[in-house]
């Protein structure tokens, strides 16, 4: 087998080898939350959490990007900016964007001198690219008088949608002492807002099936399927981001009674995810890849933050979430390779022609034996000195990203990544990866997502390989892409 291409690659690669090549992210400096996700004239507008001042979580602005096929976008002007002495002074906080009557509106968490929290409003004149702050702003300056104490400043990510002719909001707080909460406001004009009440409430006790934290944040609620989702993002007490969850259920008045739950993205690094439904119907989401490295890392490295790939969103039969990426990104493919009817076991080899590369896809399908043990290697180095491995057990239903072996670069977090999985019916495991230098993204059996950062230290750690550890399992069939740079 030919890898000259790949070979080639390696010795191309970006100054930066951590720098991913085919997820968006700005040119330099710090990112996080997406926002504003918006159709606007033909275009997928994409705005987000940034810091044009370094890489670091400090005078957060909007960033803004435009791509025609949800994958190769444009960098545009930074569209939010604080205004010194107004109700966002101290930040343009994570929100949405609606079609108002023709005008495109965007509708943030304004962060005021004292950092209270209060929902505010920009429209633009010219199709996005210039934005005028409502002289009204905020226009919710603060939680509902009888949440207000027990919210302890914490209102934030506006999420605005328009049901029967009017315009309805959900946002994020909590309740002191209890969890996270997520409340509910109807509007006629964007600007007047009635508060509704709580849509959902958590328990701060609770532990199974998992935890829901103290506060919620960036909240999405839409219709997926002909039922209604909640999705929105879990916060300890201290402020540690931990994951995004989902609920399926119905709406009941102006709240809303879950019948199914699930954490939706597993991992360490997906987090604070929105979604927006574009016209040919797709419910698309995007979420902030957090750095696994140290803050003196990635200062140095001069970026911070990388957006997912856009994923299609869908309900499987019995309430859970199907995840996939986009169809548009197989517009990156590029060299194929190709491999079946492989046997992983004790004697097994390794694919032959030591297939190399660090910006791939990879699609497999295994049909693993009992209690078998078995998985991928990724950006491994000859001498298996750095190396990744994503690792299934039959035995315990589990599916793991092993990175204790992954950086020699003790700024980096090496803890493994693990994400519960059963088999699908007919005994196979579908596994779709997405590896970009330093990001990972996972789609297992159409339902479980896994998503982790990675840094190899040695230039030369570019291997990838098939194993097993214990028990005999079938490669039915092995499809490696390598992707091209959305950038080129």
């Amino acid at each position: 087998m030919e890898n000259a291409s790949l070979e080639n690659q390696a010795r191309t690669r970006l100054p930066d080898q951590h720098r991913p090549a085919y997820h968006f992210l700005p040119e330099k400096n710090w990112m996080n939350d997406p926002n504003g996700l918006i159709q606007w004239k033909g275009q997928y507008h994409l705005f987000y959490q940034y810091n044009p001042n370094g890489p670091f979580h400090g005078t957060i602005h909007w960033g803004h990007a435009a791509s025609q096929d949800l994958v190769h976008w444009q960098r545009l002007p930074v569209a939010l900016e604080p205004t010194p002495g107004g109700p966002d002074e101290g930040g343009i906080w994570s929100g949405c964007a609606v079609d108002n009557h023709g005008v495109p509106t965007l509708i943030y968490t304004g962060m005021d001198p004292q950092g209270q929290q209060g929902v505010c409003l920009a429209a633009s004149p010219d199709d996005l690219l210039h934005w005028e702050k409502h002289p009204a702003n905020p226009v919710i300056p603060a939680p509902p008088p009888d949440l207000r104490e027990q919210a302890q400043g914490q209102f934030r990510d506006p999420f605005v949608w328009r049901e029967d002719g009017r315009w309805q909001m959900v946002i994020g707080s909590k309740i002191a002492g209890r969890g996270g909460a997520i409340l509910r406001y109807r509007s006629d004009d964007l600007v007047h807002w009635d508060y509704l009440g709580i849509l959902m409430a958590g328990d701060e006790a609770q532990r199974k099936p998992f935890w829901t934290g103290a506060m919620w944040e960036c909240p999405n609620f839409f219709k997926l399927d002909g039922q209604s989702v909640l999705l929105f993002s879990v916060q300890t007490d201290p402020g540690e981001l931990l994951y995004p969850v989902y609920y399926v259920g119905e709406e009941v008045g102006s709240g809303f009674e879950p019948s199914g739950s699930s954490i939706l993205v597993h991992g360490n690094s997906f987090y604070a995810p929105q979604v927006m439904c574009a016209r040919d119907g797709r419910v698309l989401m995007w979420g902030w890849l957090k750095e696994s490295r140290r803050p003196g890392a990635y200062r140095q490295a001069g970026w911070a933050g990388v957006m997912s790939l856009p994923l299609a969103l869908s309900l499987l039969p019995g309430g859970k979430m199907r995840i996939e990426p986009v169809e548009e990104l197989k517009s990156l493919r590029r060299e194929h390779w190709h491999f079946e009817g492989l046997d992983l076991g004790p004697d097994f080899a390794g694919l032959p022609g030591g297939l190399r590369g660090d910006c791939l896809e990879i699609e497999a399908v295994f049909e693993p034996g009992p209690s078998a043990e078995f998985g991928l290697g990724l950006l491994a180095s000859p001498d298996g000195q750095e190396q990744n491995r994503l690792v299934y057990d039959c035995a315990r239903d589990s599916l793991v990203v092993e990175r204790d072996q992954s950086s020699l670069n003790p700024e980096v977090d090496r803890e493994p990544c693990q994400a519960p999985l059963s088999l699908d019916a007919d005994g196979a495991l579908r596994l779709r990866v997405f590896l970009d230098r330093s990001v990972l993204e996972v789609f297992a059996n159409q339902h479980t997502c896994l998503a982790t950062r990675v840094y190899p230290t040695r230039l030369d750690s570019l291997g990838l390989d098939l194993f097993a550890i214990q028990g005999e399992t079938k490669l039915k069939s092995l499809d490696v892409w390598r992707m091209e740079s959305i950038w080129s």
